[in-house]
């Protein structure tokens, strides 16, 4: 989907769902890695990550532009638009919004406990040296 069609669909949603007009700015953002949208407070422009739709579909978009517009209609009314207030609990239980979005790619990392085996996958490397297992405080080990 262009970004275009994208900003005609949040239109949409934002209609159907809010009864309200979106009238700012959405678009794909390459950079953001795990989560599937966000909204930015200082300009009112929401930002998908576009593998969401690439690798989970267009339910999982309509899903996570639900959520960013449920903070963006809150944030606009002055109401609670973080995800711990109970406006914004509600007003996504309502209109159907997605709380989060499935993995979108496999773990780069895994590590493994040495004493309990419990394992850690993990995006990004960490520094063994520094982490324990939350288990059994065993040493961490990267498995290949």
């Amino acid at each position: 989907m262009i970004e275009h069609e994208l900003q005609q669909l949040t239109k949409e949603l934002s209609r159907t769902f809010f009864h309200r007009d979106f009238t700012h700015q959405i678009s794909y953002n390459k950079r953001l890695r795990s989560s599937g949208g966000r909204y930015l407070l200082k300009s009112g422009n929401i930002e998908i990550n576009p593998l969401v739709e690439q690798e989970l579909g267009l339910e999982a978009l309509i899903g996570v532009i639900k959520h960013e517009l449920c903070h963006y209609h809150l944030h606009q009314t002055g109401r609670g638009y973080r995800h711990q207030d109970q406006d914004f609990k509600q007003l996504l239980h309502q209109v159907g919004g997605s709380r989060f979005v499935d993995r979108m790619s496999e773990p780069n990392f895994i590590y493994e406990c040495s004493a309990c085996h419990h394992r850690y996958p993990r995006m990004r490397k960490m520094n063994t040296k520094r982490y324990v297992c939350g288990k059994c405080h065993g040493k961490l080990i990267l498995l290949d």
